[in-house]
């Protein structure tokens, strides 16, 4: 992650995290709602659609890097249409800027309307220049030169690139000349290269009635703007943004910058927006500059070893974890540092038996949201990925696509249902399920079973006169936390590419709380299920044969907690990596018209890559013989978001839904073919079309290609760890921390000189010091080293600084560009 989201030698750490509610929306009638995330104006996440409401609860999260630039990012709620156009009742717009404001805390916004004058994306490129002209009369004028060169990453207009034009206009008190460029069609990235010429300061003789005198002293108060429209045709041009750049920041320099397009200064002042509602909003969002590795030496070399520190409270990585508001924030990198590198299970183990030791009953055994459990959830969905999907995709798939009603809240049946009926369907699922899981073990991660192993003994250990806590220990994680969470959202675990209807997601949420059940042990019993709070559903559990399924999960149990060797027939499956909905070009058929691009489902596994029409694969490639998976120019087809897939044949050429879509299967594709023996060096960046290849002119189709292949990406196909990012990411918690580390360390060492009384307990009195000089030792450590980084971070500041321009893109928009600096 570095500057220079959304999301290339080394990747971007802007990420995000959203969950959202809406209130009060309007139109005021019960309608159908759902909400879209969009980065500037491309659509790159949607929720599931809330019916029926008017304040709909969407609670979903969505957590993504951002592979490109961007201005604002918004959220726009729709009231969903079956007949017709989806209608856009608002939309919170927050600029990039201004996202460390809202970061980390939930916040409401106000909905605006949706005007057309304040929709945007892009930038442009300009060469601005102010020349002096001597004229025939041995006067003195100036003249400005406006060079519009390009523009990048316009919006799409009704799906399809837009004809854009530009108006170049020199603004003044009481002059506005205005020249435009010529149209082009269909492109979102135009390459105008027109120039355009100015008059500013006007020599004494000049007598033209229509124009006016302009002093020398006028040029602090002209500007250039250069306006974005769409060609209408037939109809009214659309505004796709506009800058504005002050003559007098020229002077007598050249100068030659890209902008970001910006929305009119009057757009929505006029607009009503007390009465479109409200949205509420819990986003995190980060940006990281990653250093070269040889500057994380420490740092991460003192958090690999806090498993061995004793107590581990007084380790580098618990620390972390006790100074940080949210938990999460630490966790997520923690867990990935210490899963790229292998030390994860130990101190999994160490944090375990430090949270058991303030557990006093067997039955509250990791059931809370401490630094144990919250490593362990992060941990499973992790690596868990694809033993989710050879365990639940077949019967998540069967229960979304062959939907049988499974309702038995009588509160919630509908006229004409069957509740018989419909606890025999529900059965059926929860049996299917269950059976599923319970002989799923053989699939269990090694590194999974390693985790729940140790949790196992500990737990024994820890209340050795309980026989069942060793069980429970584990069944708390594997069924509450993992498969019971991934059965009622199969959308967030990549089992289903799109969100269940509400129906279907009743009917999930029934079988989620029954596998919960199942799952625990001993909740079958009638002491147990006398104390659920849903009547029905303990009717419909007394259907089940407690033995049967507590003899079953004791099994399970037992398999997924044991270190002994799996079979190695369930090692000799395919990894599934990835799915999904994208348009492929047809293979050298047709040529002409959008029939050229098809919508297919394709597919990623460790052994090969495939699209589908049907269930049946149409084509498939053996992922031994992709030799290059590369991005393609927009302009081989005028089409954003494409990407190449090389191998023996032609090329295959996929357009994603969005760019977060088209960077991750670039990633995906790229890692799973890393150490293919013949990959290439070079490759076309456009397409062979019409006998040539449009980037260099080659007319012969098999030429080696006339550009360097990207670098290589990390090869584990499973667990995408950049280690030096997340170890940036730690440093940049310590930092936004230091004042409790430095506050720890003063009371660490006010301890163990002087055995004094705590100062401030209110900023450590939750913070566990089990011993003051180990924990005095490590804070040293990192506030040292966490100095040393803010040295080299501030070196690499002055030296942007010193090269930044005004409104050009460095200085602008390097946190959001993938690079790597010295």
């Amino acid at each position: 992650a570095q500057p220079g989201d959304a999301f290339a030698i080394r990747p971007n750490a802007v990420t995000l995290r959203a969950g959202n509610d809406a209130k009060h929306l309007v139109p005021n009638k019960m309608r159908d709602f759902f909400c879209t995330i969009n980065l500037d104006q491309e659509e790159v996440f949607r929720t599931q659609v809330v019916e029926k409401s008017l304040s709909p609860y969407f609670g979903e999260e969505f957590y993504f890097e951002i592979p490109r630039t961007f201005q604002w990012l918004s959220f726009y709620i729709y009231d969903k249409s079956v007949l017709q156009k989806d209608l856009r009742v608002g939309k919170v717009a927050i600029k990039k800027e201004d996202l460390c404001n809202y970061t980390g805390k939930e916040n409401w916004f106000m909905l605006q309307p949706v005007d057309s004058n304040s929709e945007v994306q892009g930038k442009v490129h300009l060469e601005l220049k102010l020349n002096e002209l001597i004229t025939d009369n041995g006067s003195v004028c100036q003249q400005l030169v406006v060079h519009i060169k390009e523009c990048h990453g316009l919006p799409l207009i009704n799906g399809q690139n837009c004809d854009p034009y530009a108006t170049v206009s020199l603004v003044g008190p009481s002059r506005n000349d205005q020249k435009k460029t010529k149209v082009k069609k269909k492109t979102s990235n135009p390459q105008f290269n027109e120039t355009f010429y100015f008059e500013v300061t006007r020599s004494s003789s000049y007598t033209k009635k229509s124009q006016f005198q302009v002093e020398e002293e006028d040029i602090e108060k002209l500007e250039v703007r250069v306006d974005l429209w769409n060609n209408g045709n037939l109809v009214q041009d659309i505004f796709l943004g506009e800058i504005k750049v002050p003559v007098k920041v020229l002077r007598n320099d050249s100068f030659q910058a890209w902008y970001l397009l910006q929305p009119r200064e009057n757009g929505n002042k006029s607009s009503k927006t007390d009465d479109l509602g409200s949205l509420r909003l819990n986003i995190c969002y980060t940006e990281d500059c990653v250093l070269p590795s040889e500057y994380y030496v420490s740092l991460r070399n003192l958090l690999l070893k806090s498993s061995d520190v004793q107590p581990i409270s007084a380790s580098a990585a618990y620390i972390l974890c006790e100074v940080c508001r949210d938990k999460y924030d630490a966790v997520l990198p923690l867990v990935r540092l210490l899963l790229h590198h292998h030390k994860l299970v130990p101190f999994v183990a160490a944090v375990a038996e430090l949270d058991l030791k303030d557990t006093q009953e067997a039955n509250t055994v990791f059931r809370g949201n401490s630094l144990a459990t919250r490593c362990v959830d992060e941990m499973m969905k992790i690596v868990g990925k694809h033993y989710l999907k050879v365990t639940l995709k077949a019967v998540i798939d069967e229960i979304c696509e062959s939907p049988k009603p499974c309702e038995i809240d009588p509160i919630k049946l509908r006229e004409g249902d069957n509740a018989e009926i419909n606890m025999e369907n529900l059965r059926y699922y929860v049996d299917k399920v269950f059976r599923e899981i319970v002989q799923s073990s053989i699939s269990c991660p090694t590194l999974m079973c390693d985790v729940f192993y140790s949790l196992r003994h500990l737990a024994a250990k820890r209340f050795p006169n309980d026989p069942h806590v060793q069980y429970s220990a584990v069944s708390s994680f594997v069924f509450l936390r993992f498969f019971a969470v991934a059965v009622v959202s199969p959308h967030t675990f990549h089992l289903r590419p799109h969100h269940p209807d509400a129906q279907t997601s009743r009917t999930l949420t029934l079988i989620s709380k029954a596998i919960q059940t199942l799952g625990s042990w001993g909740s079958l019993t009638k002491s147990k299920l006398s104390s659920f709070k849903e009547t029905f559903m303990c009717e419909f559990f007394k259907t089940f044969q407690e033995d049967k399924f507590t003899e079953s999960v004791k099994k399970f149990l037992d398999d997924v907690s044991s270190t002994e060797s799996k079979e190695p027939s369930g090692l000799s499956e395919p990894v599934h990596l990835k799915e999904g909905e994208m348009y492929k070009r047809a293979q050298g058929r047709t040529r002409i018209g959008k029939k050229n691009f098809k919508k297919r489902w394709f597919c990623l596994t460790s052994r090969e890559f495939t699209y589908h029409k049907q269930q049946e694969p149409i084509f498939t490639i053996p992922i031994k013989n992709i030799l290059a998976v590369e991005k393609l120019d927009e302009s081989s087809f005028n089409k954003k978001n494409m990407f190449q897939v090389l191998h023996g044949e032609k090329p295959l050429y996929i357009q994603a839904n969005n760019c977060v879509e088209a960077s991750e299967w670039i990633e995906a594709l790229c890692r799973v073919t890393r150490c293919n023996q013949k990959r290439l060096s070079f490759y076309h960046p456009s397409a062979f079309l019409n006998g040539s290849w449009l980037c260099c002119k080659a007319t012969v189709e098999n030429t080696v290609g006339c550009a360097r292949c990207t670098a290589d990406v990390p090869a584990d196909t499973q667990i995408e760890i950049d280690g030096d990012r997340e170890t940036e990411r730690i440093y940049s918690l310590f930092t936004i921390n230091m004042s409790k580390l430095q506050k720890l360390e003063e009371a660490c060492g006010s301890i163990a000189v002087y055995q004094g009384p705590r100062k401030e307990p209110d900023d450590y009195s939750n913070f566990t010091i089990e011993d003051s000089v180990a924990t005095f030792h490590t804070l040293k450590q990192i506030i040292d080293i966490v100095g040393k980084l803010n040295e080299s971070h501030e070196k690499y500041r002055k030296k942007r600084s010193s090269s930044a321009k005004y409104g050009s893109e460095i200085r602008k928009q390097m946190l959001t560009i993938k690079n790597t600096y010295m």
